[in-house]
């Protein structure tokens, strides 16, 4: 039942309406009801799932329907002084949420029921009142640890310890006109918890990062006036909360790199309550220990100092790399800065003779090595002293590694060492370099690529700065970012400015930033690096310009020289004014095998389509033209380029795998297909998974199959294994990599409904140049190491994203006469170019400049209908009227990260999609497509969707799109309990800003019948179980890399290895320290770096459920950085320093010697002993082996 509360204060939030109402249920067995506060000041509603609980209420505390008088209810409730009317709401409960709701019952009672044989000591305090809060950093003052503050608030507050975060509000100051503040730090990334004694009472926190800062919203004095009078019906009241930046101009300049905060409590007596909280899992576990405090407001000035010496002539001959990492020690926060300026004027004559590469290394290997300050660090570890020597130790380990190791970025010619920073709301921290595939500008310039910062502007955790309704991100965006892209980021005397953004940069917020640099006695800037690239001057649209310019920034992995002459355009294929040849051109056999030989792949598969980059972004495909011949269409020129390389951004070197998502299945839900066949492909995957774990030949396979562990030959490594009769499951480090590769694979399926289809296939997109296609014929054709296979009858033709149901189609899939030009194509799947309407342009609003299709023909998923297709129609992008400068870009570029909502439409369509009767064919489900199309065009029109035609929806989600626990690897795989604890009691004040609480209810269809069958936590014990049952019933009891060495010692009795020892621990140094600034490089906190099991698998956890957009990108990234590291150190061990292989067995038994036998030291206390070096090594020496005996 829906009550309806009036003659509330307009200025009450929906947590304090909670608050007040919870005791009062509460006396009448009302445990769950939900609090929702309307926009028509003084009113709010209270849902209880229980009618008859709901009766009862209002036979108390309720007023007779019509009346008003205060004296109709038998007891009164009161406000603080103010009467609260309540009676029964004319509306109907939202039944999802009442859903919700009596699901949330059932899951407390239980709880409750499960807790009655534990002690009951009480509920816990969790609220306390603050006198102080204090920013700075741990320090050693005469060797005594003492809190160095160098910001202060005296102001009044409150600590409150919540489910996920810790809590401050700062009580806001009418007399001095300062807002009410909010601090939110996440359990997650506090490093230490430390409670004082009576006489400094109070919390002090190490943090990874900085905390969400937060300030009372409060409208102009105007937009109040006309809020309360109702005189601007369409206009929302801003948030409560807004985000900042910092507390205050001061705390601004030391917000970023001081990351400790002291809670002085105004109650000593509280100190034992807080110390209570250790009884809460959920809650970081608290030290006691006494510290002394000092104050010192010298911080900033410190820091100032050290730029300001980095960039004097006294350090022009420190190489800027060097410079780079030093001021990264201190802007990271790593080293207070004046000890870094201590440390640099201490070691700076023995760094100016030093190699480059040594010193940055030598000083990134430091980084990693500094452990916080806190009561188990003594001080003497963070002593100059200390951190000189251990420099003066990293030098002679890079160097020895040198003597080992070719020149990593003279081997891989497409990639190139590339510096970082990341803007926060905070702060701006510095990383890298680290290896990129170059664009068409850093090849360009690679002699300078220093000069180049790529910039990303996220949130402090690495994560995109998410949309909260409850406060505002405005001044984040149009203050904080603008400010950076508008002026400039210093580094070590360098003043880097905005250059440019790709395509898909842009959606993951990320830039370039430009220095000038001197190249032919020329002084280079970034609008003259702009100008060189192509005539941009006739575009008026900042979005399109920003586009145009874009390409340039997208990576390219080869580069093809053409002659002059050797492009030609050709014509458009138009009708009804559609372009059928959106994107596409041709290329001859010549071209095609230039590219083959530049773009270097396997020697059985060569693909016949490209995407490619010429002056502008052009998609390419080959037919049969003579001579060095590329031929382009009008759609193709983006702008008049000055460069005439054919660089390569892709290829259909082999068919992708077909996957379903939920937006797929839910349109073929409501086209007809049958909840059992994809309750039967799931089934299939799950079962695939658990039969995983019950032999090695089908661990390998599915690790083959998923392409995880493959840097390191895992799947290779497990077969071989298995051949010799040794069993890999019982190595912590295999077994922990074949069950995150599991586990992973399980969670897409839940959390994703990521469910693979056997008989489907994803491939590029092009137009039949040979005019034999008929409307609706498509050609699709694929070559494997299996052989080539064409593919022909009715099939099902979609591309995601699909949302509208339309985005479905049915297709004839034909073959092609002998002599047909097409013949020669592989891979990819060819258009008609006859008909209305081209097929692409139905899907989605697809077109042929690289877009993947996706081509399914398995009957069980065949629709029983068919939809119309969406034609949304083209909007042209804004005209400024004028030339685009840079700051319509930055206006562009900040405008775009504060108004692309693509997530947020796709999940409102998930929800309604779900909730409506008539699911994706619901009118507001197509109002939803319509709003996502205009928002994906939105980085080229420069037209954001307006989300003020976002259709209401109830704000009780499916129960699929719930998070998932996390996992952890400890050393173990296994899941976090304690985040998926339905026994935590909920928050009922100080509720996280940042985090949306949702509720969620079982959804009856498909989606939620695939979502529900699955038990992660059931069957990854099943998987887990059956590896152990398998490791138990082999005879073997030695370890697994000690039964491999066994082997190799015994097949190779007579070669002598031992001189190769030292070149042993030098490439085993040399491995372990790429791997650590993997783990270091791609973990979403700086200073917490991943697993060495998700490094040596190649993918990163995800945090609840299923990874995000930026995860995956960075798994990718990470995957393939450490496959280069790995076939970096096998190319070390086979062919040597000189690229010989005749003594590759000696230093591979040696090296695998090495792994075995000499002393596992931690190499790091964040880190922990690194083992996989010793399954490289192995990898290797069994393959030499092979070799060897074969011979």
């Amino acid at each position: 039942m829906e009550l309806l509360v009036r003659n509330l204060p307009d200025q009450i939030t929906e947590k304090q309406i909670g608050q007040f109402f919870g005791p009062v249920l509460k006396t009448m067995d009302i445990m769950t009801f939900e609090c929702r506060k309307l926009r028509k000041g003084g009113f709010a509603t209270v849902t209880i799932a229980d009618s008859q609980k709901a009766l009862n209420f209002l036979s108390l505390y309720g007023q007779t329907t019509g009346s008003r008088t205060f004296g109709t209810a038998k007891r009164k409730l009161e406000y603080r002084g103010k009467p609260i009317y309540c009676s029964q709401s004319k509306n109907t409960p939202d039944r999802y949420l009442l859903q919700s709701m009596e699901s949330q019952e059932r899951r407390q009672k239980e709880a409750v029921k499960n807790q009655k044989a534990k002690p009951n000591k009480g509920p816990l305090k969790r609220k306390f009142e603050t006198s102080c809060l204090d920013c700075g950093h741990w320090d050693y003052v005469n060797g005594s640890l003492t809190f160095m503050s160098h910001f202060q608030d005296n102001r009044t507050g409150q600590i409150f310890f919540g489910r996920r975060s810790l809590i401050i509000d700062l009580l806001p100051q009418k007399v001095s006109m300062i807002p009410g503040q909010r601090l939110e730090i996440s359990y997650i990334i506090i490093e230490s918890f430390i409670i004082g004694d009576l006489g400094a009472p109070g919390v002090t926190l190490s943090l990874f990062e900085a905390p969400k800062l937060f300030e009372d919203n409060k409208p102009d004095a105007v937009t109040a006036q006309l809020l309360a009078l109702n005189l601007a019906p369409n206009q929302k009241p801003p948030p409560g909360k807004k985000r900042v930046s910092a507390l205050n101009g001061f705390h601004k300049s030391i917000v970023s790199s001081c990351l400790c905060y002291r809670f002085q409590l105004r109650d000593s007596s509280d100190l034992p309550s807080l110390q209570a909280l250790r009884r809460l899992t959920h809650i970081p576990q608290s030290i006691r220990w006494n510290t002394n405090k000092m104050f010192k407001s010298d911080f900033s000035n410190w820091m100032l100092r050290l730029v300001s010496v980095l960039a004097s002539e006294k350090y022009k001959k420190i190489s800027f790399g060097v410079k780079f990492q030093f001021q990264r020690l201190a802007q990271n926060g790593y080293l207070p800065p004046k000890k870094v300026l201590g440390l640099l004027s201490e070691v700076v004559d023995s760094i100016s003779g030093r190699n480059d590469t040594i010193m940055v290394a030598s000083l990134r290997k430091l980084s990693n090595q500094l452990q916080y300050p806190g009561p188990a660090v003594d001080a003497s570890e963070l002593s100059v002293t200390t951190l000189i020597t251990n420099l003066a130790q990293n030098q002679e380990l890079v160097e020895r590694e040198l003597l080992f190791s070719p020149g990593f970025y003279e081997q891989y010619d497409h990639i190139a060492p590339v510096h970082k920073a990341m803007v926060t709301p905070a702060g701006i921290y510095l990383s890298g370099p680290e290896p990129e595939v170059k664009n068409r500008v850093i090849r360009k310039y690679s002699k300078f690529s220093s000069y180049f910062l790529q910039v990303s502007f996220l949130e402090e955790d690495g994560q995109t700065l998410r949309y909260s309704s409850a406060a505002s991100n405005e001044d984040i965006y149009n203050k904080r970012f603008k400010n950076v892209l508008d002026d400039a980021i210093h580094i070590a005397g360098r003043r880097y400015e905005f250059l440019g953004f790709s395509h898909s940069s842009l959606r993951s917020q990320t830039c370039w930033f430009m220095a000038p640099f001197t190249i032919d006695a020329e002084e280079l800037t970034a609008s003259m690096v702009i100008s060189r690239l192509g005539d941009f001057s006739k575009i008026r649209s900042p979005a399109k310009c920003a586009a145009r310019i874009g390409q340039a920034f997208s990576q390219t992995f080869s580069s093809v020289s053409l002659p002059k002459g050797a492009v030609h355009l050709i014509e458009e294929v138009k009708r009804n004014k559609r372009t059928f040849s959106d994107g596409v051109g041709t290329c001859s056999d010549s071209v095609m095998r230039k590219i083959w030989k530049e773009y270097a792949q396997s020697s059985k598969l060569k693909p016949t389509v490209f995407q490619i980059r010429y002056a502008g972004k052009y998609r390419n495909s080959n037919t049969r033209l003579e001579g060095d011949v590329v031929a382009l269409r009008p759609s193709m020129i983006k702008f008049q380029g000055l460069d005439t390389n054919l660089e390569i951004c892709g290829s259909g070197l082999r068919p992708l795998p077909m996957y379903l998502n939920r937006q797929l299945i839910k349109i073929f839900e409501d086209l007809g297909v049958q909840s059992h066949a994809f309750l039967k492909l799931q089934e299939m995957a799950v079962d695939n998974l658990r039969n995983t774990t019950k032999s090695p030949v089908n661990a390998a396979s599915f690790l083959e199959r998923t392409q995880l562990g493959k840097a390191a030959r895992v799947s290779w490594l497990i077969r071989k294994l298995h051949y010799l009769d040794i069993d890999f499951h019982k190595d912590d480090l295999l077994r922990n990599t074949l069950e995150l590769a599991v586990l992973l694979q399980l969670r897409e399926l839940k959390h994703r409904s990521r469910i693979p289809v056997e008989d489907g296939m994803t491939l590029y997109g092009i137009m039949d140049e040979t005019g034999f296609l008929k409307e609706g014929e498509i050609f699709c054709v694929t070559l494997t190491e299996d052989g080539k296979f064409v593919l022909q009858g009715r099939v099902v033709v979609t591309r995601s994203p699909a949302l509208h149901p339309g985005d479905v189609q049915y297709a004839t899939a034909v073959n092609v006469p002998a002599g047909s030009p097409l013949k020669a194509l592989c891979n990819c799947v060819v258009f008609s170019s006859e008909g209305e309407r081209d097929l692409p342009s139905q899907l989605s609003g697809g077109d042929l400049d690289g877009d993947l299709y996706n081509i399914i023909h398995d009957t069980t998923l065949y629709p029983t209908k068919i939809a119309a297709p969406a034609d949304y129609p083209t909007q042209d992008p804004i005209d400024i009227g004028r030339e685009v400068n840079r700051k319509d870009m930055t206006d562009f570029f900040v405008r775009f990260m504060e108004n692309d909502q693509l997530g947020r439409i796709a999940t409102t369509h998930q929800i309604l999609a779900d909730q409506r009767a008539a699911g994706t064919f619901d009118q507001d489900c197509c109002l939803l497509a319509d709003l996502h199309s205009t928002a994906v065009d939105f980085s080229k029109t420069g037209i954001p969707a307006n989300l003020s035609l976002m259709p209401r929806y109830s704000k009780t989600r499916p129960d699929f799109l719930a998070p998932g626990p996390r996992v952890l690897v400890t050393p173990k795989v296994e899941f976090d309990e304690e985040s998926d604890d339905e026994s935590v009691e909920n928050d009922d004040v100080g509720q996280d800003i940042s985090t949306p609480q949702y509720r969620y209810y079982e959804s009856p269809k498909i989606l939620g019948q695939l979502y529900r069958a699955i038990d992660e936590h059931k069957i990854f014990e099943q998987i887990q179980d059956q590896s152990r049952k398998l490791s138990v019933s082999l005879a073997r009891s030695e370890s697994s890399l000690g039964a491999v060495w066994e082997y190799v010692q015994k097949e190779t009795a007579l070669i002598q290895y031992s001189h190769f020892t030292s070149f042993a621990k030098d490439t085993k140094e040399a491995y372990e320290d790429n791997l650590m600034d993997t783990m270091y490089s791609y973990s979403i906190h700086p200073n917490q770096p991943l697993s060495e099991v998700e490094v040596f698998c190649g993918t990163i956890l995800g945090t609840n459920g299923a990874q995000s957009k930026r995860q995956k990108e960075y798994s990718a990234t990470m995957k393939e950085k450490h496959e280069r590291d790995v076939s970096y150190t096998v190319a070390c061990i086979t062919h040597g320093d000189e690229g010989d292989r005749t003594e590759a067995l000696e230093r591979s038994l040696a090296c695998l010697q090495v792994a075995l036998f000499s002393n596992t030291t931690v190499r790091q206390r964040k880190v922990g002993a690194l083992v996989s070096f010793g399954w490289v090594a192995a990898a290797v020496c069994l393959k030499e082996v092979e070799y060897f005996t074969s011979a």
